[in-house]
């Protein structure tokens, strides 16, 4: 390990080998840096390694004085603490999750001459999101105006790729806008959109035609990634659901309605959770989301729900209970 003081010493010798939350803080009392692991002990023991992958790491253990933690049941708890922390301290080390303000949307425009789509820092009609990565908009908006006017038929989309952007006229636009409108409100709507371009590509292909071929890919490649961001929450964190992690001595549940947890609680049980368990908490579970609110904005809510769906998508099926399948008795 690097040189360090006795103090922090100390502190890595106390961290627990549980999941939590750890704050590096300097000479002033400041907090620089905040994280999570399954292991407090194990994580923040990296830090003081030989070596540091990354320079941050060296420039910041220079600063650090004092290490504290707060120990959580389970590792989406430390998630979603790290998560509220982060934007509320804005620690100068962290890069992710404090800058949600910087969230944008993409919206789909009413009639000009010159784009049909634009990229907006706040929720406007007719517009998705919120995205982070509004440079991948930009690339989005850029690579569509080649296919304009883009035409709604009866099972898919018809469109030709333009060396030049075509202006269109009002109605041109306007039927383009409602296939936009069409294509950007459901999953099945991308996922025939991407195989007309598919299509494409494969044509193009076939005929040696490879810079096109090369075109129609990456524009699936960037319909694939907005696909993804639109339309991947929307079955899961639409519906009321009930999630049971296994600790060390028991379980720990979850009741989340429309992405938000509005009842937890743990349980030092042997072996499975009774019925009466499971339905006793799902009643209250019911029960809390009828008068829970939040008064967060939905760009700081996208972090909290990608982090809720990235643990809700990798539990066991035996461990989650979604929609209505609640009601059961």
């Amino acid at each position: 390990m690097i040189d360090i003081t006795d103090k922090i010493k100390n502190k890595l010798d106390q961290l627990p080998e549980l999941p939590g939350i750890y704050k590096m803080i300097d000479a002033k009392g400041k907090i620089i840096y905040v994280g999570k692991s399954k292991c407090l002990k194990k994580r923040v023991k990296t830090y003081f390694a030989d070596n540091p992958k990354w320079e941050k790491v060296n420039r910041m253990v220079r600063l650090i004085d004092n290490i504290e933690y707060i120990v959580t049941d389970t590792h989406l708890e430390a998630m979603l603490l790290e998560c509220s922390l982060i934007k509320s301290i804005q620690p100068i080390f962290n890069s992710q999750m404090k800058n949600d303000k910087r969230y944008v949307y993409l919206k789909i425009e009413d009639f000009n001459r010159h784009n049909s789509l634009k990229v907006t820092s706040t929720r406007e009609e007719n517009s998705i999101g919120p995205f982070r990565n509004k440079y991948m908009l930009y690339d989005i908006i850029d690579s569509l105006k080649n296919l304009y006017p883009i035409r709604k038929s009866d099972k898919s989309y018809d469109f030709e790729y333009h060396l030049f952007p075509v202006s269109m006229n009002k109605e041109a636009f306007q039927e383009n806008k409602e296939s936009l409108l069409h294509l950007f409100s459901d999953g099945n709507n991308f996922d025939i959109f991407i195989n007309a371009l598919n299509q494409k590509m494969q044509a193009e292909s076939s005929l040696c035609n490879f810079e096109y071929a090369i075109m129609y890919r990456n524009m699936i490649q960037k319909m694939e990634y907005l696909k993804g961001a639109i339309n991947k929450y929307k079955s899961i964190m639409a519906a009321d659901m009930f999630i049971t992690i296994p600790l060390q001595n028991g379980f720990k549940l979850f009741f989340i309605s429309c992405g938000n947890i509005v009842l937890k609680e743990k349980h030092a049980e042997i072996g499975e959770l009774s019925d009466g368990i499971k339905y006793d908490f799902i009643r209250r579970g019911f029960k809390s989301s009828e008068s829970f609110s939040t008064d967060m904005d939905e760009k700081s809510h996208m972090d909290y729900r990608d982090i809720l769906y990235s643990e809700i998508i990798n539990l066991p099926d035996k461990y989650k209970t979604v929609g209505t399948d609640l009601l059961i008795k």
